[in-house]
């Protein structure tokens, strides 16, 4: 059975492309939100298990919202963090949030995702 995945992004056109190249590469893409806040809800009410989240929201960062997931119970959801810049451009606490690790928007793939989401 595919893993489910949430993307959570405020670019619609990065939205639509992740959901096509995921789907492609076997991933079940169960729903898109376009905020920190619509994501949170959306975990909630869909359960996926990989949430592929963005740094840059329009609500809340990306952090914030990885740090509130991997609190949830059980666990949560495996979080991979995505951004147009590189990793190496964003404050070191970033990597203390609970995600399991940073995929680069370029470098995009299903591979990528499922290595960081097992």
């Amino acid at each position: 059975m595919p893993q489910t995945v949430l993307i959570v992004d405020d670019h619609a056109g990065f939205r639509h492309a992740a959901r096509a190249l995921l789907e492609a590469d076997g991933f079940d893409v169960i729903g898109e939100s376009a905020t920190g806040t619509e994501g949170l809800e959306a975990v909630r009410r869909l359960n996926p298990q990989v949430v592929l989240l963005d740094l840059g929201l329009p609500d809340l960062d990306g952090i914030e919202v990885a740090g509130l997931l991997c609190r949830c119970p059980g666990g949560g959801p495996a979080v991979v963090l995505t951004s147009s810049r590189d990793a190496s451009d964003y404050p070191p606490h970033f990597e203390h949030c609970g995600a399991r690790g940073f995929i680069a928007k370029a470098e995009l793939s299903g591979d990528a995702l499922a290595m960081l989401a097992a």
